[in-house]
């Protein structure tokens, strides 16, 4: 079984599942993440396996702590996803999930460039199903922008290692630094699916037009997948510190304002994203383990937020945070389940947010990063302010919409308990994730003052949203839709290329009519000279055709000897 490389299981048994039926296709369906998670961990650590294509080796396992972390998450996240989407009859929702999964989990695994180009574009191509299977003309769109933007980030990557190799390099996925123009490519191509500033908007557009049960899938794999290949190819690069910090800030403003609350999610997935690339880019061994930590627990809590909301959904048909509220009356067990998600992505102590944003926190403190270290703690308080209360206030609580349904189905209330209980767990019995980590850790993140500072951060931010909510200063929630930097490509790109391409239709057309005058003209001379009735197709005479071939050969030979 190690000559098989990790996530396969689920690609294949992806693929085969369309020939399963009913109760069948169901225990199919939560047998696969179980069994290839059995098989990932029968893969000894240290454990490599190299195939020979043409001259090149391409490494399809490398077994080492960092990427046994990512496989473990992916693991537990395509099961609990599984589970949560068990009710679903879309079979072609669950291939593109399966082999969504195990793409990603064959990246983390993959010791070459080459081989991680192919997962990388295997991802793109099947999680965009669960975009398009709304089957609603927003998500076709947003789909579509999606895919776009995903081919575009496989286009520079390969270009990225086709240069690398020209200039003399190898297909080792190694750490690469940012030394040349092909690793800069790399860089971009990894930056695009880490969801840089400006280069986000994918995500935010894409995420929140999934199914209930596709967006789930979404935020555990695609962003994560690019925040390991960063810290594998890149840890260390300064611009990754500040590239992070601004990741961490500027979403809160966003998410504020938004009234879908799947994108208010969207735009913390790209505010916890920031904390990890901070921590690559400080590159010491406590800021990668919290990297890594962070990971892991973001996958979790991430992962929790969207079921809860992905539940609401699914029962009331909208996710508007104007059209809802008072839903902890009908769905109690979803209400406590999006809270204990709420507490852990604000990393209150005892859940599993604390444990691993501590560690990037404290990496920033050590190495004198301390304006960096101020923008850590304002984002901190800006993700417990729109994630921690916005979400579980204005869903479950605030005013009572009247909205009165049926709690969420079993199904999904199982894979919610079980997330729910290991983002307690993690927070509470620490251990075993630590042990997981690729670093050895000497970190205890229950002192004193970690414990103190976080309280007194969470407080203060929970009474300026209690302080604006009661003195009507809070953004109200409307119904509208917030654009940012994608106004470049939504609004300002056809506002400029309308008006352009307008023109240059005009001036085809123009174009067109001339030549289609000149063809007419041309046909109608054609017609009076060849035609029935025209010149040459008229009976001549014999004396008159000798006379006419005298004058063309009398002719030919004035021309010859002038």
């Amino acid at each position: 079984m190690t000559s098989l490389p990790p996530g396969l299981v689920l690609v294949l048994g992806g693929l085969l599942l369309p020939l399963l039926h009913g109760r069948l296709r169901q225990a199919a369906l939560l047998a696969l993440p179980v069994l290839s998670g059995v098989h990932l961990w029968s893969i000894p650590a240290g454990t490599t396996l190299d195939v020979q294509v043409f001259t090149y080796t391409l490494e399809l396992i490398r077994a080492d702590g960092l990427s046994r972390v990512w496989a473990t998450v992916f693991h537990i996240a395509a099961f609990v996803s599984v589970l949560y989407a068990l009710h679903v009859k879309d079979v072609g929702q669950h291939v593109a999930a399966l082999v969504y999964a195990g793409a990603a989990i064959g990246a983390v695994y993959a010791g070459d460039l080459a081989t991680l180009f192919v997962y990388w574009e295997m991802t793109a191509f099947s999680s965009v199903f669960l975009i398009w299977a709304s089957r609603t003309k927003r998500s076709f769109r947003a789909g579509m922008r999606y895919l776009l933007i995903q081919v575009g980030s496989g286009v520079l990557l390969l270009a990225g290692i086709l240069l690398h190799l020209a200039g003399g390099g190898t297909l080792d996925f190694d750490h690469l630094g940012l030394v040349d123009l092909p690793t800069g490519l790399i860089f971009i191509a990894f930056g695009i699916k880490a969801a840089f500033p400006l280069l986000h908007t994918w995500l935010k557009d894409a995420y929140p037009e999934g199914t209930p049960t596709g967006t789930v899938f979404l935020s555990a794999f695609t962003t994560k997948l690019a925040i390991y290949a960063l810290a594998r190819g890149y840890a260390g690069a300064p611009c990754l510190i500040w590239i992070g910090a601004t990741m961490t800030a500027f979403p809160i403003f966003f998410a504020v304002i938004e009234n879908d609350l799947r994108r208010v999610l969207s735009y913390s997935l790209i505010n916890q994203l920031g904390f990890m690339i901070v921590g690559i880019g400080i590159g010491t061994e406590l800021a990668l383990n919290g990297t890594a930590a962070h990971a892991f627990a973001h996958i979790l809590y991430k992962g929790l937020l969207f079921m809860s909301m992905g539940a609401v959904l699914f029962r009331t048909g909208t996710i508007k945070g104007s059209e809802l509220g008072g839903l902890y009356k009908s769905m109690p067990w979803t209400t406590v389940f999006c809270c204990v998600a709420a507490a852990s992505i604000s990393a209150f102590p005892l859940f599993s947010g604390f444990v691993s944003k501590s560690m990037i926190l404290t990496a920033a403190a050590e190495e004198g990063y301390m304006v960096v270290l101020l923008v850590l703690l304002f984002a901190s308080a800006g993700v417990f302010h729109h994630s921690g209360i916005k979400i579980p206030y204005f869903a479950f609580f605030a005013h009572d919409s009247g909205i009165r349904v049926k709690e969420a189905p079993f199904n999904m209330l199982a894979a919610m308990g079980i997330t729910a209980a290991l983002c307690i767990g993690v927070g509470c019995w620490y251990g075993p994730l630590y042990g997981l980590l690729p670093y050895r850790v000497e970190y205890h993140p229950y002192t004193t003052f970690h414990v103190m500072a976080q309280m007194q951060l969470l407080m203060w931010s929970a009474l300026a949203f209690t302080w604006l909510n009661r003195t009507g200063l809070y953004p109200p929630e409307l119904r509208s839709t917030n654009v940012d930097s994608d106004w470049i490509y939504r609004r300002a790109l056809p506002a400029v290329v309308r008006p352009l391409g307008e023109m240059g239709l005009g001036a085809w057309q123009a174009l067109l009519r001339v030549l289609r005058g000149a063809l007419d003209e041309t046909l109608a001379w054609v017609q009076r000279h060849h035609g029935a009735q025209g010149v040459f197709a008229r009976t001549w005479t014999t004396g008159g055709l000798a006379l006419c071939t005298a004058l063309v050969l009398g002719g030919y030979l004035l021309l010859y000897y002038l």
